[in-house]
């Protein structure tokens, strides 16, 4: 379709291709465009072992340790073809910009990361009919996400298409869904189309339900945060209290006192005992006193 090379799955690992550094402002989109560039290079100075460590595997669920894959898979791309993260990172840099400004930098950020682990899983859930092993690696299901949260937010926004084609940016999200339909029907595709579908369904509700990641990760955050609340069934013992129920008890308790004293000797008595002990001889000099 021309906009941008999309996510490729194969069997077997990756050898080395020359890459690209990208440099950049400060947005957010700009540093993840930096950030993502940055793991190109070191897949590409540390050679295929990276690669093949933090790519997603389509059994990474039977090894449960391994669900970091579900988000690193995201930063990595291709190293035998250029154009994997040329076209990536100018998608994103191009929409990602207007995305971060209308819902903020921090909401933009768990919007994209986020996005990454649902295509992960939807291309996952996709493959479970598939005998043979697969791997993914690309940033392009989080980008599909932005790029359709983009024609929700702006579908009149006049784009071009490859580049010298002028039309409506509703209209070029439809093309490259219905594009990503026709190559999830074609199994023997390289290019991982139901992890686009997947970030390009989570845009979609995103906007439609109104979603805000942000709020609802600060939630559970704060929801893991040991705290009492005002009305804690808790009870700070206050000292006194013992001697306000003390003083109902009277002479009896004291006779009590007395008795187990002569029978078990002083040692047997409890620290309350000897406190209500005490009492009763401070009031007993008080009378004698007075």
């Amino acid at each position: 379709m021309g906009i941008y090379d999309r996510d490729y799955h194969r069997d077997g690992s990756y050898d080395d291709a020359p890459g690209i550094h990208f440099g950049g402002g400060r947005t957010l989109t700009t540093n993840l465009v930096i950030v993502t560039c940055g793991v190109y290079l070191v897949q590409l100075l540390a050679g295929p072992w990276v690669t093949d460590t933090f790519a997603l595997r389509d059994n990474w669920y039977l090894q449960p340790w391994r669900v970091f894959e579900l988000l690193t898979y995201g930063f990595l791309h291709s190293p035998n073809d250029l154009w994997h993260i040329l076209g990536n990172m100018f998608v994103l840099w191009m929409f990602g910009r207007e995305i971060e400004a209308r819902y903020g930098r921090r909401e933009f950020l768990a919007f994209y990361l986020v996005a990454i682990v649902v295509a992960g899983i939807v291309w996952t859930l996709a493959g479970l009919s598939s005998d043979r092993p697969a791997v993914v690696l690309g940033a392009s299901g989080g980008i599909s996400a932005v790029l359709i949260l983009f024609a929700m937010n702006f579908p009149h926004r006049t784009v071009l298409f490859m580049m010298f084609i002028p039309m409506p940016m509703w209209m070029l999200g439809v093309l490259i869904v219905g594009w990503d339909v026709l190559r999830a029907m074609d199994h023997s595709s390289p290019v991982a189309a139901t992890a686009h579908l997947g970030g390009a369904l989570f845009g979609f509700l995103y906007y439609q339900r109104g979603l805000r990641l942000e709020r609802w990760l600060v939630a559970a955050a704060t929801s893991w945060r040991p705290r009492l609340s005002r009305k804690s069934k808790l009870r700070v013992h206050d000292p006194s209290d013992d001697d306000k129920k003390d003083d109902t008890d009277g002479d009896d308790r004291v006779d009590d006192i007395l008795r187990k004293i002569q029978e078990h000797g002083q040692e047997s008595l409890t620290w309350r005992e000897r406190r209500i002990l005490e009492r009763a001889s401070r009031e007993y000099q008080k009378k004698r006193g007075e």
